[in-house]
């Protein structure tokens, strides 16, 4: 009788579209909510499902077509999700990314399961019409009994309210994930000749590579081996032989994708990321406490990483010319200026991001 009055704990279903990004960005929250949950996570496999289970995680694969709507494989999402939830009777859902949020979002509504969402960038969603339309439609019916929304930027959330998706009392602003500051630890410059850039992230039109290419022809014409331009990350197929061409030319070095980047970081004098959009960039912030000076566009989601001047250079999106310019004005630092923008983000990062921070106004958030 005693046995069956006792209660388990409490669980908690994430559901996710990326267990390798799940993993890098979200492991710190997730080990803090199984010192009180038990905890489920639903994900495609692409990398760290095993340490989640080594962790004491149970596993669901869960695959997501990521690009586009597709109503086939959707509905096969839908009803994995309506399964999901009627085996796992989870007491509460968090969600992250579009479609975990739209889709269990609204079965958690329909189910009346308390469940709160993590919104980490507008995308391309928003940026056509049309889509921007549906998708609005979309989230207010997946929202309508949200229990809070986690936002990583103040114009993310401006602009749910602004489409009376969401009202300002469910809505919570994170400084994105956060960063380790133990795990990303500060760094002093290493040798100084080259000066080296680095680029970490997607080679994609929307992270800014075609400004960025722009601006390192224009440099190296102007610098040749005085400088750097690394790439780190991989490339959509529309770049393969755009990136290939450049790296023949000495204008860039691609490094491919690599699962630990710190030491790129590390050898690196500064981050550069021409982004479009973003929730808020990790990368910004890895770079930033490693000590790294950034240079990224003026949007939401890079500006918040950026005190102008201070650690760093914000441009102008979608122009090569204004890029150009901060990247020019970097190399003409001495390397004490340098440096000294390094520390100087460092110290942004610690006053302003730490991850510990992030962690415990999330769970605070999700348990009250």
């Amino acid at each position: 009788m005693e046995a069956a009055a006792s209660k388990e704990r409490p669980k908690i279903l994430i559901c996710t579209n990326h267990s390798y990004m799940l993993y890098q960005f979200r492991r710190e929250l997730i080990q803090k909510l199984m010192e009180t949950h038990e905890v489920v996570i639903s994900m495609p496999y692409v990398g760290h499902e095993e340490d989640f289970q080594e962790m004491g995680c149970k596993c669901i694969e869960t695959p997501i077509d990521r690009r586009g709507i597709n109503p086939v494989t959707d509905l096969k999402l839908i009803k994995a999700y309506a399964k999901m939830l009627k085996e796992e009777k989870p007491d509460e859902v968090i969600t992250f990314s579009i479609k975990p949020n739209i889709y269990a979002g609204f079965l958690c509504g329909l189910k009346k399961i308390p469940y709160c969402c993590n919104v980490q960038g507008l995308g391309t969603a928003f940026q056509k019409k049309g889509l921007a339309s549906f998708v609005t439609l979309l989230y207010k019916v997946a929202f309508f009994r949200v229990k809070k929304v986690f936002f990583e930027n103040t114009s993310n959330a401006e602009e749910f309210r602004k489409r009376k998706i969401i009202s300002r009392d469910k809505q919570v602003l994170l400084k994105g994930a956060g960063v380790n500051l133990k795990y990303y630890r500060y760094c002093p410059y290493t040798e100084e000749d080259p000066i080296r850039f680095l680029f970490v992230g997607r080679v994609m039109k929307e992270k800014g590579v075609d400004e960025l290419f722009r601006a390192s022809k224009k440099l190296k014409e102007i610098y040749h081996d005085k400088i750097e331009i690394g790439m780190v990350g991989f490339f959509e197929d529309e770049y393969k032989e755009k990136v290939e061409y450049l790296e023949q030319e000495g204008i860039i070095r691609f490094y491919g994708f690599q699962k630990e980047v710190r030491p790129f970081y590390e050898k690196a004098h500064c981050i550069v990321l021409p982004s479009y959009h973003e929730g808020m960039s990790n990368v910004l912030l890895e770079a930033a406490s490693t000590g790294r000076a950034l240079i990224t566009t003026y949007i939401p989601g890079c500006k918040e990483a950026v005190d102008e001047g201070i650690n760093g250079y914000l441009c102008k999106v979608k122009s090569a010319k204004s890029l150009y310019r901060k990247m020019h004005r970097f190399i003409e630092l001495t390397k004490k200026e340098r440096e000294e923008m390094g520390k100087n983000g460092r110290r942004k990062m610690q006053a302003q991001f730490d991850k510990d921070k992030v962690v415990e106004k999330t769970v605070e958030a999700i348990l009250s």
